[in-house]
């Protein structure tokens, strides 16, 4: 832990500060909706001691003598944050939406960073704000707190339901040899496989210290590249040749198409985080720009690579569409299963958290503990039963997208923005926030209902069949 200490600038290991919450899709990134918060409730939590001690003035703002991240590690930690489950399903986008396409997902790129910039600017009207929540405080007061804590857990919520079709539809194809079947259940046995798997993973859910885990954050990066790879590697050493033609433009499909190019894209709720684990947090916009281009580029080659493998015949899912009896494929699909294990107590962090400093003071530690390990257990059964009901990972993913993460990414970083510098911004600027707003607020109604309609409509044909 003390070379990934160094590398990523961690700090304290009885607590989750913003600087050590930097990769994947985690949720302990998004725990901090409002401090430091001690995992380990046996432990005395010094957190805002060290924030109060700990800060600095530098040309007259106030800075964390903590945050000690360069221009790189921030690369590092923004791309690790921004690539996850959304380059699954890259490839299906571009082949339904059409090659040109592939200018949406450039252009929410470039959306994206430029809302990830302006949310560096709130933070500099507020130098004490330390997470997204606080911004949205800042903006407007509680309501606008309660309504970014809400876009955050439903995306949590949402996205451990797409993390769990994924686990079901990669368990059943990497397992596909395996004969399981118990009389008195009633389930199928990519069913039972996912029952078995979640089950495993259950226990996680109890741990109150996860500094132990936090590495797994890393681990999900480097399983992205490894699927990344594995694709490249099926084309060039796979037999399987890029002939396909990708159709130029399939206007209809671009509704539901945008909620998967905006999920790819849903990070920004970290991202006070890692501006406050700077160094010289100047540079954030840097570091945003940088990190987008990467991750769109990567996003680009990979949508590209994977429509011109498969076609028409690509899948929701990259690693399903890849040929079964190759090496590459088998390591790409357990790379896809073992990601989703790994999240769980990760992602559960901040609701577990959340509710725990809701509970009583008069209630005894362990009273506590029992109640958050059930709490986190019910919703994960209940995550597991909706993955089951609803096995379709483009249409649940692209709802999410435009749903939720279209929210977190533009139209709340815009409002905020406007909110909190209004009457210090040029009239063009203005016009550009309001513009993407309302660009925003289409793109999510538009995908909402063209998502919806699909689902509902795959929902009816499996219970007529």
């Amino acid at each position: 832990m003390n070379m990934w200490n160094k590398l990523f600038g961690t700090s304290r290991s009885n607590c989750l500060p913003h600087q050590n919450q930097v990769l994947e899709s985690d949720a302990v990134q998004r725990a901090n909706l409002s401090c430091n918060v001690c995992l380990e409730e046996t432990k005395v939590c010094t957190c805002d001691q060290s924030f109060e001690s700990g800060k600095r003035v530098t040309g007259g703002v106030e800075h964390h003598a903590e945050a000690n991240n360069s221009v790189t590690q921030s690369v590092v930690n923004m791309s690790g944050m921004l690539i996850g489950l959304g380059q699954l399903s890259t490839p299906y986008a571009l082949e339904n939406g059409g090659w040109s396409s592939a200018f949406l997902l450039i252009g929410l790129g470039v959306i994206c960073a430029y809302c990830s910039h302006i949310l560096g600017k709130c933070l500099d009207k507020h130098p004490k704000s330390r997470s997204y929540t606080d911004i949205g405080h800042n903006a407007f007061g509680s309501r606008g707190k309660i309504i970014a804590a809400s876009f955050i857990y439903v995306e949590i919520f949402m996205a451990l339901v797409s993390y769990t079709i994924s686990l079901h539809d990669n368990l059943a194809t990497v397992l596909s040899g395996i004969q399981l079947k118990v009389s008195w259940a009633k389930l199928q046995k990519s069913q039972l496989l996912t029952l078995i798997a979640v089950f495993v993973a259950l226990p996680s859910l109890w741990l109150r210290d996860l500094s132990s885990i936090s590495f797994l954050s890393f681990g999900g990066v480097l399983m992205s590249l490894v699927i990344f790879i594995s694709v490249a590697c099926t084309a060039i050493f796979g037999g399987v040749k890029l002939n396909h033609t990708i159709p130029a433009l399939q206007i209809h499909n671009i509704p539901a198409i945008s909620g998967l190019y905006s999920f790819s894209f849903a990070g920004h709720v970290v991202f006070p985080n890692l501006y406050k684990a700077m160094k010289d947090p100047s540079k954030f916009t840097k570091v945003s720009i940088i990190s987008f281009t990467l991750v769109t580029i990567l996003y680009a080659s990979l949508a590209f690579t994977g429509a011109k493998l498969y076609g028409p015949q690509v899948n929701p899912q990259i690693t399903l569409s890849m040929p079964p009896h190759l090496i590459v494929t088998k390591i790409a699909l357990w790379a896809t299963v073992l990601t989703p294990m790994t999240k769980y107590a990760l992602e559960f962090a901040p609701m577990a958290i959340q509710l725990e400093h809701n509970l009583p003071p008069s209630l005894s530690s362990r009273t506590k503990f029992l109640i958050r390990g059930s709490v986190g257990s019910v919703l994960l059964l209940v995550i597991l039963a909706l993955a089951l009901s609803v096995p379709y990972f483009g249409y649940v993913l692209s709802l999410t997208g435009s749903l939720v993460s279209v929210g977190i990414c533009i139209i709340l970083p815009c409002a905020f923005y406007l909110k909190i510098c209004w009457g210090q911004i040029s009239r063009p600027l203005m016009v550009l926030n309001l513009t993407l707003i309302a660009f925003g607020t289409l793109l999510g109604i538009v995908g909402t209902i063209s998502s919806s309609r699909l689902l509902f409509k795959s929902l009816s044909r499996a219970h007529s069949a």
